[in-house]
């Protein structure tokens, strides 16, 4: 029972020795300095040399200084005292200061991270470099043993219907389960789509004392101490990034739109097969427009498209697409031809586009298709289901010929550029590979009970 659950306990030392670490100490100028920048405080003593520098500092550890290099007129040096000894930094401004990745909003905070690092750096380099060896994230019990735990619990909470009103006393285990264990307890349903998806990790600068949801110990600095992944929330150090497996589970508070978000993400956020505006508009317009002349060759208006692509990224699968509200069926069409366009990666990758091009070059038709099978292959999951789902719909359109005058090749040169763009955004290359383009997508028609 999940009650038994203990939380892992967050390794602390790091955050002992970041309290440990040197406080900086601004040695101010007892003169008045002419030409100072503006953007320095007393802290600048103007034109000096290293040694002038090192007189200065000694014998205060985290004092530090800022000074106008003598060889170089108009560069700026911190210098910084730590462990005995005086260290230069070439020191730039560009509305924040900084000596490396780090901007800081003023000298005081760059020195502070500055000797935080120096610090812990020092006194745990070999304890960092095994920080990943033993991680937490895939300790036994933590990930596996618990998914399977709290998936009980919850299947047997929907099953008993139980009230709204439950004690405090049965809420405070499921409290104490970390963000991480959140993710790592979704529910393993006949529903599930188990997508492989990498984590979408930006470095964070995080308000108060944070742990490293892989390796559990502290994230040390005052900012930018490690990433978030800004699709499902884990917050890990830069370093154990690397090791985390692909297994983000995208957080649908996290996803402020359907349009122009990356497909995988959108399916696991949605836990669907493939993304609803996908499998939404291919039913209405099944159900409505397959017989609608020159069906996804006719524009709908622009601003009606628009406003089903505002009405999916509001409403999600709940978005009205009836006849009732959008008459024209090539609205409808268009707003899926718009939602291909305007995704991040295309449904065709651009680490598969170049291959499928090559396949489309090849003059034998049998090993042509075979070929393409292969790069097909390679498409991620979510990406070859959706190309899978839409050429059996398009199958169907190219049925209705006589009525809508739409057949594989003109639903290719339609959806060809829709589906696949080239990695480099070159007008040379799009032209020159456009018939290729379409070649693909009508040999994925013609052959899609063969293909997939």
């Amino acid at each position: 029972d999940v009650e038994e659950y203990q939380p892992p306990i967050w390794k602390s030392y790091l955050y002992q020795l970041q309290q440990e670490a040197p406080r900086p100490k601004r040695i101010i100028c007892p003169r008045e300095v002419e030409n100072r920048p503006k953007y320095y405080g007393r802290e600048f003593h103007g034109i000096i040399s290293r040694e002038q520098a090192d007189e200065i500092l000694a014998g205060v550890e985290g004092a530090y200084i800022l000074r106008e290099s003598q060889r170089q007129p108009g560069c700026y040096t911190l210098a910084l005292r730590f462990g005995n000894q005086t260290l230069n930094y070439r020191l730039f401004y560009d509305g924040k200061h900084f000596v490396g990745e780090k901007r800081f909003e003023s000298i005081h905070d760059l020195v502070t991270d500055g000797l935080i690092t120096l610090y812990i750096e020092t006194k745990a380099s070999e304890y960092i470099s095994k920080m990943t060896t033993n991680p937490i994230y895939e300790h036994i019990g933590y990930a596996t043993l618990l998914r399977e735990k709290v998936s009980r619990r919850l299947s047997r909470t929907k099953n008993e219907s139980r009230k709204a009103s439950v004690t405090s006393e049965e809420n405070t285990p499921v409290e104490k389960i970390t963000s991480l264990v959140r993710r790592a307890a979704l529910t393993q349903n006949d529903n599930h789509f188990n997508y492989e998806k990498a984590h979408n990790f930006k470095v964070h600068t995080f308000r108060g004392p944070h742990w490293c949801e892989y390796c559990a110990n502290f994230m040390w600095g005052l900012i930018a101490q490690g990433v978030r992944c800004s699709d499902c929330g884990l917050n890990v150090h830069k370093q154990c990034s690397k090791y985390v497996p692909n297994d983000c589970q995208p957080d649908l508070k996290r996803i402020k739109r359907v349009y122009c978000c990356d497909l995988t993400t959108l399916v696991k956020a949605h836990n669907t097969q493939r993304p609803m505006v996908v499998d939404s508009c291919i039913r209405e317009i099944e159900a409505r427009g397959l017989k609608s002349e020159g069906l996804y060759r006719v524009s709908g208006f622009t601003e009606h498209i628009e406003d089903v692509k505002m009405a999916f990224d509001r409403d999600g699968d709940k978005a009205d697409i009836s006849a009732s509200i959008y008459p024209d069926i090539n609205i409808i069409a268009g707003a899926l031809k718009l939602y291909f366009r305007d995704l991040p990666i295309p449904v065709i990758t651009y680490d598969t586009y170049s291959k499928f091009i090559e396949a489309a070059k090849i003059s034998n038709p049998d090993e042509r298709l075979e070929a393409i099978h292969e790069v097909l292959m390679l498409l991620p999951a979510a990406h070859y289901e959706t190309l899978r789902y839409l050429m059996i719909h398009l199958k169907k359109v190219t049925l209705h010929e006589k009525e809508n005058f739409m057949n594989a090749e003109n639903l290719g040169i339609v959806f060809g550029p829709t589906l696949m763009r080239p990695p480099e955004d070159s007008t040379l290359a799009t032209l020159n590979d456009m018939r290729y383009q379409k070649l693909i997508v009508q040999i994925l028609i013609e052959n899609e009970d063969v293909l997939f």
